[in-house]
C-alpha cells in the first residue's frame, strides 16, 4: 500500500480498447462511466443492481454487464478498476485482487486503501484538467472548475504554439444577454483574430477580447442593404485567407433565419474550413425570459417559429398564413414588429379567435426588456402606442395567459434579471427587465 503521506504521480491513462472493470451500479458509478465510455475503455459493470441512468448506458451498448456480485477473478486481463460498491468485503476482497494482478485500482469507499485516485476533472478545447489535492475532493473541484472556467471564457490565457488552421466559425450568441452564449462561443471568441459582429448579437461581449482582435461591424460593411450579405461573405474569406481565425458572431443561432447557411456555402465554395456553433434561439429564450412557455401541458402541443420580415399578402412571401390559424398551438414571430398589424388581420381573417392572448417581448433578455400584452385583435394597434421597436418577439396563443403566478412569486423573490425575469404586463402592458445590456435577436 502507498505511504499515506506520498503523493499521487500525475498520469494520463489512455483506455481505448482497454478492459476496465467497475464494482457496483450505483452513484459513484453513474458519475464515473461516461468518462470511461468517452475514453473508448472496454468497460464491464458487475453488480447485482444499477441505477436507471447505468442501466441506460448499458441498452445503449456503451458497456456490458454482469448483473451479480463480484467474485474473484473478476480482474483478470483488466487494466484499471473502479471499486464503488455498496459491500464493504467485496471492496475489500476486489481491491486486494487489484494489488495481486497489479491492476491500477479506486476504491470510492477508502482512498487510503486504493492504488490510483480519481482526479476532479474538466475539459476545454481539447484541453484536459485534472487536478489533485490529497483528501480535499471539494478543493480540488473547486481549484477545477476555476481552471477550466478560465479556459473556456479566455480569462486564463492558454494561446496555440503550434500551427492553428484559419477558418471561420459561425457562432451564435444567444438572445442578447452575453451570459447566454454557449461555452464554446465564449472560448472561440477569446481566440479569434478578427470578429465580425451582427447589430443582434451579444455586444457586451465585445469588450472583452483583446486588442489585438480586429472588429468589424458588419451592420456599416457598405455596399448598400441589397449587397451586404455579399460584402459580409467577401470580408469572411478575405480574413480566413490571410490565415486569420474568424468568428462571425451572430444574434440567436446561425440557422434559425440568420442566414448562416449562405455563409457556410460562400466559405466551402473557397475551400475555408467552417464551424458552426448552435446559439439559443430567441424564439424560445426570449419568451421563457417574459414568462412565456412556448409549451405547457394540456394548453400547447406544439409552436411553431415563424419570419414576419414579409407582409401576408407580399407575393414573395413563402408563409401559409391560414393552415397557421387553424393550427391550436403557440405561434412566435421574428422579425414582425412593422407587420404584425397585417399579420394579425390575416390570422383572424382565416379563422384564429381575435381574442387570442399575444405578448410582445422587445429586446428580450437584456437591460432594455420590457413586455406589451395584446389580444391579436388590436396587437397591432398597442404596438403602435406603446412604441414598440426591433428587434422583438412576438407569441401568440393561450400560453401567454400561463406562468402569471409565477412571474407574481418571481418578483416578490427579487429573482427577476436577465435570462430569468418574468412578468404578464402592469396596467400599461409593460414589464421592464434588469441586467447589462445587448440586444436581442427578433
Amino acid at each position: 500500500m502507498p505511504h499515506a503521506d506520498a503523493p499521487a504521480y500525475p498520469v494520463g491513462l489512455r483506455l481505448a480498447g482497454k478492459r476496465v472493470v467497475v464494482i457496483g451500479g450505483g452513484q459513484v458509478a453513474q458519475r464515473r462511466l461516461p468518462a470511461l465510455v468517452s475514453a473508448g475503455a472496454d468497460v464491464v459493470l458487475v453488480s447485482p443492481s444499477a441505477t436507471a441512468s447505468v442501466e441506460a448506458m448499458v441498452t445503449a451498448g456503451e458497456l456490458r454487464w454482469e448483473r451479480r456480485k463480484y467474485r474473484p477473478g473478476d480482474l483478470a486481463d483488466a487494466w484499471y478498476a473502479l471499486v464503488a460498491s455498496t459491500d464493504p468485503a467485496a471492496n475489500a476482497a476486489a481491491s486486494a485482487e487489484a494489488e495481486e494482478r497489479r491492476v491500477w485500482c479506486v476504491r470510492s469507499d477508502d482512498a487510503d486503501a486504493a492504488t490510483a485516485w480519481t482526479p476532479a476533472t474538466g475539459r476545454s478545447d481539447g484541453v484536459t484538467v485534472a487536478v489533485l489535492t490529497g483528501h480535499d475532493p471539494r478543493r480540488s473541484a473547486a481549484v477545477r472548475d476555476a481552471v477550466v472556467a478560465g479556459l473556456r471564457d479566455g480569462t486564463l490565457g492558454a494561446p496555440h504554439h503550434r500551427a492553428r488552421a484559419a477558418g471561420v466559425a459561425l457562432v451564435g450568441g444567444g438572445p442578447g444577454d452575453p451570459d447566454l452564449i454557449t461555452v464554446r462561443g465564449r472560448r472561440l471568441l477569446a481566440e479569434a483574430d478578427v470578429v465580425v459582429a451582427d447589430r443582434l448579437g451579444p455586444r457586451d461581449l465585445l469588450d472583452e477580447l483583446g486588442p489585438h482582435v480586429e472588429v468589424i461591424d458588419a451592420a456599416k460593411i457598405p455596399y448598400g442593404r441589397a449587397m451586404a450579405q455579399e460584402a459580409i461573405n467577401a470580408a469572411l474569406v478575405e480574413h480566413a485567407k490571410a490565415g486569420k481565425a474568424v468568428v462571425r458572431l451572430k444574434g440567436g443561432d446561425p440557422y434559425v433565419f440568420g442566414r448562416g447557411m449562405e455563409e457556410a456555402e460562400a466559405l466551402a465554395r473557397e475551400g475555408i474550413p467552417v464551424t458552426v456553433v448552435p446559439g439559443i434561439s430567441s424564439a424560445i429564450s426570449v419568451p421563457a425570459a417574459a414568462g412565456v412557455p412556448v409549451t405547457h401541458r394540456g394548453v400547447a402541443h406544439e409552436f411553431t417559429v415563424v419570419s414576419g420580415h414579409v407582409a401576408p399578402d407580399d407575393p414573395r412571401s413563402l408563409v401559409d398564413w391560414a393552415a397557421l390559424a387553424k393550427l391550436r398551438g403557440t405561434l412566435v414571430l421574428l422579425m414582425a414588429v412593422e407587420r404584425i398589424g397585417s399579420i394579425a388581420a390575416a390570422l383572424v381573417a382565416e379563422g384564429r379567435p381575435a381574442d387570442t392572448p399575444v405578448a410582445v417581448v422587445q429586446e428580450g433578455t437584456t437591460a432594455a426588456q420590457r413586455r406589451v400584452d395584446a389580444t391579436l385583435g388590436d396587437v397591432g394597434r398597442r404596438v403602435a402606442e406603446e412604441g414598440v421597436r426591433p428587434p422583438a418577439v412576438i407569441v401568440i396563443g393561450d400560453v401567454v395567459a400561463v406562468g402569471g403566478a409565477v412571474a407574481d412569486a418571481a418578483r416578490a423573490a427579487g429573482t427577476s434579471g436577465p435570462g430569468t425575469s418574468l412578468g404578464t404586463g402592469t396596467d400599461t402592458g409593460t414589464v421592464p427587465g434588469t441586467g447589462p445590456g445587448g440586444v436581442a435577436r427578433g
